[in-house]
């Protein structure tokens, strides 16, 4: 084991594995080398995520994997980051004994202070309420690939009654659009062939900043002019936040994928309002509306919530009629989890577990079938894609389409990272079947 090595583990969303990303950085400023395997590593980092109950105990669970380790080579240090580090701050020591250094969400770019510092303690905890700057010497270390996250704002405003994530990302901040088109070109440089914008509320871009020319529609029409990016897609958005001339600027970006995440959570409008959602069943239906007048084609995906306190069977029905009036292309889902600091989670009329249980599975099934639906419609068209990969076993090349639709078609290895168009003839609930079209349009990357 070599005296300076780090395995880093990534549970979460988008933005923890760009935070993760951001560590590597500042451990390889350090002369740390990161490893494929924990056994090899003499520092374990867990980066964590407290969005469900579920992710909690995931992470938990796999520290006292990690705790063997641990008695095996003693010197291995530990070292919990993230939102339950956030959250739970040093706690976490009396669950996880074997844990050596805790840090939060807000404080990434002192890691090398608390490295520094864990040589004379035996435990360390870190926990800032308000962010420190990334210095400029500390370039993210990204997975390869044909895609790179690039976070343009951090923390919500919102404070759903379930959501814990006001309080581990803290409030909406904005990066200046210089820094944002500075980190875009380097990413280009590096031979990424699509960007990723992230924030917990992205498309709230710039509302924390007094320059009303400072929002995503804006800043996506700048990042358009990088020559070497060749797509640009941004999540997860706020229903809430999307604006006419946002619409507008998807549709007429060339490179801006006419895709958008819009997490609803439930389909009756009794339950948004419980869980201070700022839009009706109806004002979601409209905006569904507005995208697809403008882009009949774009993608639409979202996330619902199963069982919230009080949410009735009718009310949960009213999500069943939601999914198969949109068609949306994919949904994610999950039965409610209460969460310590959220209103939810002390209210008294909470879904029994077994009732959760039945309501997820149920809404499930509607995704998988309302999905397979909204593949049908493409049968027929013939769509730019990505190429991404390629199966070895059946000869077929995985691509995303600019909607985020997974494609598989027939075709040469030697496509992969460029940009070709697929007629699509068939579909399951989780791909787009098609074959490849070979006439001018090919583009080669």
């Amino acid at each position: 084991m070599s005296e300076k090595t780090f395995y880093i583990e990534t549970l979460g969303c988008q933005m923890n594995k760009a935070d993760s990303e951001k560590i590597s950085g500042i451990l390889g400023t350090l002369d740390y080398t990161e490893v494929s395997s924990k056994e090899e590593a003499s520092m374990l980092i867990m980066n964590t995520c407290s969005i469900r109950a579920m992710s909690e105990n995931k992470a938990f669970s796999h520290l006292g994997l990690w705790k063997k380790l641990k008695k095996k080579n003693p010197a291995v240090k530990i070292i919990m980051c993230g939102c339950i580090a956030q959250q739970t701050k040093e706690k976490i020591f009396h669950r996880a004994p074997q844990v050596d250094l805790i840090f939060g969400t807000q404080n990434i770019c002192e890691l090398p202070d608390l490295l520094k510092k864990l040589e004379t303690e035996k435990k360390v905890c870190s926990i800032l309420q308000k962010p420190l700057p990334l210095e400029d010497d500390y370039t993210p270390v990204r997975q390869k690939g044909l895609t790179a996250w690039l976070p343009i704002i951090e923390g919500c405003d919102y404070f759903c009654t379930y959501c814990v994530v006001p309080y581990t990302r803290g409030r909406q901040r904005s990066r200046l659009p210089e820094d944002i088109i500075k980190e875009a070109k380097q990413i280009a440089a590096e031979g990424y062939r699509e960007i990723i914008l992230l924030g917990q509320t992205v498309d709230s871009y710039g509302n924390d900043i007094d320059d009303e020319n400072i929002n995503l529609s804006n800043l996506l029409k700048e990042l358009d002019n990088i020559e070497e990016v060749y797509r640009i897609r941004f999540v997860t958005s706020h229903p809430a936040d999307i604006t006419d001339e946002l619409i507008r600027a998807v549709r007429d970006v060339d490179k801006v994928c006419e895709f958008f995440h819009l997490p609803m959570q439930s389909g009756s409008s009794e339950i948004l309002k419980k869980m201070r959602r700022p839009y009706t069943r109806e004002e979601y239906l409209e905006l569904v509306r507005k995208i697809r007048q403008e882009m009949p084609l774009a993608g639409l995906t979202s996330d619902f919530i199963a069982g919230f306190p009080g949410e009735t069977d009718e009310q949960f029905d009213e999500t069943l009629s939601l999914l198969d009036e949109v068609l949306f292309d994919h949904c994610n889902t999950a039965a409610y989890s209460p969460r310590k600091q959220t209103p939810a989670a002390t209210w008294e009329n909470q879904v029994p577990a077994e009732e959760k249980k039945k309501r997820i599975n149920i809404l499930n099934e509607k995704v998988r079938q309302t999905v397979k639906k909204s593949h049908e419609k493409f049968i027929g068209e013939t769509i730019e894609v990505l190429v991404e990969g390629f199966n070895e076993e059946d000869g077929r090349l995985k691509a995303q389409a600019r909607s985020s639709k997974i494609v598989h078609f027939k075709g040469d290895k030697s496509l992969i990272g460029s940009l070709v168009y697929v007629k699509i003839t068939d579909c399951s609930i989780w791909a787009l079947i098609g074959e490849m079209v070979y006439n001018s349009s090919i583009v080669n990357l």
